[in-house]
């Protein structure tokens, strides 16, 4: 018995100390030395403190800021810990009135605005954590950011031009805006409600 037990111990402890103490360490050396600012969750810094993560979205409801797109994770929105789509489909009532509400929402925010409204800004992502919208999810937004902050709507427009991200070299994905970046610079601008 003292045959099997010893050795089976011993490979018990080895392993352990391997894969649950040495194999770990290294990881996260080799990240935190190659990739810091992914390894320490891809924050986004304003003052050197942080405000948000690249990777997370936020929910802005100020008519003063750019609006991210819904998310549908429970109980608050954006919930990284509850990451997931409504899974609800196109003919399910609950989001055709979902849908609908978000519209109207977003009418009475800028009644002028008789633009079709794109379909990002009523509809989760897939995570329900997506931190971008397309282009023309934000250039919607710009006459109502321009309109409360007092800016001229060229300004707002341009931008939201510098803050759209291109396709991964050129071909991969779509150009895609992120919110919490473009509200940043748009408080440099102008400062009104700090977002994060």
């Amino acid at each position: 018995m003292k045959n099997i037990l010893r050795p089976a111990g011993v490979l018990f402890l080895a392993l352990t100390l391997l894969t649950g103490v040495a194999y770990p360490l290294a990881v996260t050396g080799a990240a935190q030395l190659l990739f810091p600012a992914q390894a320490g969750g891809s924050l986004i810094l304003r003052d050197g403190k942080p405000v948000g993560s690249s990777l997370i979205g936020q929910n802005f409801s100020d008519p003063g800021h750019f609006w991210s797109r819904p998310s549908a994770t429970g109980p608050m929105p954006y919930n990284a810990s509850a990451s997931s789509g409504s899974n609800q489909g196109p003919l399910n009532p609950a989001l055709v009135d979902a849908v609908k509400a978000r519209v109207e929402a977003l009418r009475a925010a800028d009644p002028g605005n008789a633009a079709p409204v794109p379909v990002d800004l009523v509809t989760a992502s897939a995570s329900g954590l997506d931190p971008h919208i397309s282009p023309a999810a934000a250039r919607y937004q710009s006459a109502r950011v321009a309109r409360v902050r007092h800016l001229p709507l060229e300004k707002v427009q341009q931008l939201v031009a510098q803050e759209t991200e291109a396709p991964w070299l050129g071909l991969l994905g779509e150009a895609r805006v992120h919110v919490l970046k473009l509200n940043l610079a748009l408080d440099a601008l102008t400062p009104v409600h700090a977002p994060g």
